[in-house]
C-alpha cells in the first residue's frame, strides 16, 4: 500500500483550482469574464435539483448507465487474483467521453451559450460532443490534429454524420496538444456565445475538477456493484491509462480519500520512456504551464514543450492532469508505463481471451497488470475505458 499523508484532500482542490502546487487557471484576459464565470457558477448549477434529474435521465437513458461491472474470469485465472472490468465501452458512442460531454452540454445551455466547441486525440470526445450537440440542437466545431484525422478515420466520419464541423490542426506533431491549441484560439476570438467541451482533467480551473465530477459516475457506481458482487466497496486496486486523465479521474474519485485502495494510472511510453519518441509525462516531465494550468509537463530546460508520441491517439499529449500530477507527487497513486508494443500486445491478448476488443488507450491499462505482483486476495478493477472500433485500422496492421 503507498504511505500518503491522509489529512490531504484528494478530491477538492482549494478555491483557486489547486491540487497540492498543481493546477490554477492561466488564461489570456480574453477568456477572463468566460472562465470566472463558469468558476463561480459551475457547482451551483451542478448540484442544482433540476440539473441533476436531467443528468442522471440522460445518463441512464441515453448513455446507458450504470455500465456493467464485469468479472474477467480467464483474465483473473491467468494473472491471479480476481479481476474486474468496468464496461465504459458499453456507453453510448463507445468511452466514458459522454458522461462529460453530457454535463457540460448541460451547463452550456443554462449559462446561455450558442456554440459549442471541442478538442480531440482519438475522436471519442469529438464523437461524444457531437453527440450531445446533436442532441440538444448546438452548431459544433472540433479540432483535432491532422494526424489523428488520418488515424481515426472512422470517428472523424461520425463526428461528420452527426453535424459537427471538424478542423484540422496542422501545426506541430499535429495530435492532441495542437488541437487544444487551435480550440483555446477558436474560443479567445468567441469567448461570449461559445462553451469550450474540454474533454479531459486539465485546462484552467474550474475545468480539471469539473470534469472530474461528471466522470466521478464511474468510481460511484464501482463501489456500489463490487458491494454487490463481493461484499465490499473497496477493491485493492484500480487501474486506468492516463494521458489527459478523465477516465482514471473518474474510477479513482471515490476512492481518492481512501488509503486502502491503490491507484494504478498507466502512461503511454511509446517506443520506450527514454527513446525520444515516448508520452510518459509523469517520467519524463518537469512541473510547468501548459493549456491553462500548472502541472507537470514534458519540456525543455527553456521550457518548449517536447513532442510526445503513443500508438494511441488518446494518450499523445505532453502533460497530464493537475489532479494526477498531484496524485503522483504526494505518491498517492502508483504511475507506471507500456509501450506502442506492450499495449498492442494486451490487445489482442484481451481479445482472444475475453472476447473484448478494447481501445488502444485502455490496452495499456491491461499491459501492467503481470507486472504488479498481485496476490491471490487482490480484488482489481480495471478501467475499460472505451472499445476498439475505432483503432480497427491500427490493430490490421499488425494482425
Amino acid at each position: 500500500m503507498n504511505l500518503f499523508n491522509v489529512d490531504k484532500d484528494y478530491q477538492n482542490p482549494t478555491m483557486e483550482g489547486y491540487y497540492g502546487d498543481f493546477g490554477g487557471a492561466y488564461i489570456p484576459e480574453m477568456l477572463y469574464g468566460n472562465v470566472e464565470t463558469l468558476k463561480t457558477q459551475y457547482l451551483q448549477i451542478m448540484q442544482d435539483p433540476s440539473f441533476q434529474s436531467e443528468f442522471q435521465a440522460l445518463l441512464k437513458d441515453y448513455v446507458g448507465r450504470p455500465t456493467p461491472l464485469f468479472l474477467a474470469e480467464r483474465l483473473s485465472k491467468e494473472i491471479g487474483a480476481t479481476i474486474y472490468l468496468k464496461r465504459e465501452d458499453l456507453c453510448h458512442t463507445g468511452a466514458h467521453k459522454i458522461n462529460n460531454t453530457i454535463g457540460q452540454i448541460i451547463l452550456a445551455q443554462r449559462l446561455g451559450k450558442k456554440k459549442i466547441i471541442a478538442e480531440t486525440g482519438a475522436g471519442q470526445h469529438g464523437v461524444a460532443t457531437a453527440t450531445v450537440c446533436a442532441l440538444k440542437g448546438m452548431e459544433c466545431v472540433v479540432y483535432m490534429g491532422e494526424k489523428d484525422i488520418e488515424r481515426q478515420a472512422p470517428n472523424v466520419a461520425r463526428m461528420k454524420m452527426l453535424g459537427a464541423k471538424v478542423v484540422s490542426a496542422k501545426s506541430g506533431s499535429k495530435t492532441l496538444k495542437d488541437a487544444t491549441n487551435e480550440a483555446i484560439r477558436a474560443w479567445i476570438n468567441e469567448p461570449n456565445e461559445t462553451h469550450y467541451i474540454i474533454g479531459s482533467v486539465v485546462g484552467p480551473h474550474p475545468y480539471p475538477d469539473m470534469v472530474a465530477r461528471f466522470q466521478s459516475v464511474i468510481s460511484e457506481e464501482i463501489k456500489i456493484q463490487l458491494k454487490e458482487k463481493t461484499g465490499k466497496e473497496f477493491p485493492t486496486h484500480v487501474v486506468a491509462c492516463v494521458g489527459g486523465g478523465s477516465n482514471a479521474a473518474g474510477a479513482f474519485y471515490h476512492f481518492l480519500n481512501e488509503p486502502s485502495v491503490n491507484l494504478v494510472a498507466v502512461e503511454a511510453a511509446g517506443h520506450g520512456v527514454n527513446s525520444g519518441l515516448s508520452a510518459a509525462t509523469t517520467q519524463l516531465g518537469t512541473p510547468g504551464i501548459l493549456h491553462g494550468s500548472k502541472s507537470i509537463v514534458m519540456q525543455t530546460n527553456d521550457g518548449q514543450v517536447v513532442e510526445p508520441h503513443s500508438i494511441s491517439a488518446g494518450l499523445d499529449y505532453p502533460g497530464i492532469g493537475p489532479l494526477h500530477a498531484f496524485l503522483y507527487e504526494s505518491k498517492r497513486g502508483t504511475f507506471l508505463s507500456a509501450t506502442d508494443e506492450e499495449a498492442l500486445e494486451s490487445a489482442f491478448h484481451l481479445s482472444k481471451i475475453e472476447g473484448i476488443i478494447p481501445a488502444l488507450e485502455t490496452a495499456h491499462a491491461f499491459s501492467v497488470l503481470p507486472k504488479m505482483n498481485l496476490k491471490a486476495s487482490d480484488i482489481v478493477v480495471v478501467c475499460l475505458s472505451g472499445r476498439g472500433d475505432k483503432d480497427l485500422a491500427t490493430y490490421m496492421e499488425h494482425l
